[in-house]
């Protein structure tokens, strides 16, 4: 499993900046929000993407993808009736494969809850199938980039559409795109009375990607979630990919977050049994195991 972390929390740091302290903190990756990439979805921006994806292999780091796809923008939204507005989202996703395609990443982490839930005046079943067939079209492009789209499950006190991981994994199933695949994100998770362990064993077969977080909105190892066995479980449904700290609350400023969050997550793999990319081997504990 790689570390990768979420650049939004050095939103306000240069982007070279942060990639060189992302990079000398330990993380393999980073994730990459489109809000805070100025001219990356300009007319002729082909210089700029370059130069990000060539900033991150200056300081040894992959992109994982891109997340808050929607943030920021006006008038899109995946069950919208009007069919303006649908070729507009759809126009709009499309560009944003492309661009995670140019970057380097492979994940295109879907959650954007002011666009997805139900539209004023809608039925919650015609919301959904219009989403799922925004999805479908949306997975064409995610296919010709190579780029997994990830569905993601949030909580409902942040939209009234795909609130649990049962729900994402039936939605994922009725698609039955190898370009439409799931996120799990432990804040989410961690709003179902459902353990943590059972839904990663529930949504094995389709998980694509990893999000890391505290029940509290903070990063990992910055309030009381576990995460010894949440690397237990994800070992033991064989997982291999990325775990990339997404937190809410930078609480009390980004670098400790990020140190911090990504020693949490060292130690716990450890704990676990796991020895992460580029974390130290502990050789007596392995001469013991």
């Amino acid at each position: 499993m790689r570390l990768a972390v979420c650049n939004e929390l050095f939103e306000h740091w240069a982007l070279a900046d942060a990639f060189r302290f992302i990079a000398q903190s330990g993380y393999q990756a980073v994730e990459l929000a489109p809000f805070t990439l100025e001219g990356v979805l300009a007319e002729r921006s082909a210089r700029r993407r370059a130069q990000i994806r060539r900033m991150a292999d200056d300081c040894g780091l992959a992109v994982t993808g891109l997340h808050w796809l929607l943030a920021g923008t006006q008038g899109l939204h995946v069950s919208a009736g009007e069919p303006e507005i649908r070729r507009r989202t759809l126009s709009y996703l499309s560009e944003l494969t492309i661009l995670c395609g140019e970057l380097g990443g492979r994940v295109l982490v879907f959650g954007s809850p002011a666009q997805r839930s139900t539209p004023p005046g809608m039925s919650a079943s015609e919301a959904r199938s219009r989403a799922v067939d925004m999805f479908a079209d949306w997975a064409v492009s995610a296919e010709r980039a190579g780029v997994t789209i990830c569905l993601e499950a949030l909580p409902a006190d942040e939209t009234d559409f795909m609130n649990t991981t049962a729900d994402v994994v039936d939605i994922v199933r009725s698609l039955a795109s190898p370009a439409v695949r799931m996120v799990l994100d432990v804040k989410s998770m961690s709003c179902e009375p459902t353990p943590i362990p059972e839904q990663i064993e529930l949504a094995a077969d389709y998980l694509a990607y990893f999000q890391a977080n505290d029940a509290n909105r903070r990063g990992p190892g910055f309030g009381a979630t576990d995460f010894v066995p949440i690397f237990r479980a994800l070992t033991r449904v064989g997982y291999h990919g990325d775990v990339s700290v997404e937190a809410f609350d930078f609480t009390p400023d980004p670098a400790t977050v990020a140190r911090g969050s990504i020693d949490y997550l060292r130690r716990c793999a450890r704990t676990a049994g796991i020895t992460l990319p580029g974390q130290p081997v502990d050789r007596q504990e392995k001469r013991k195991r």
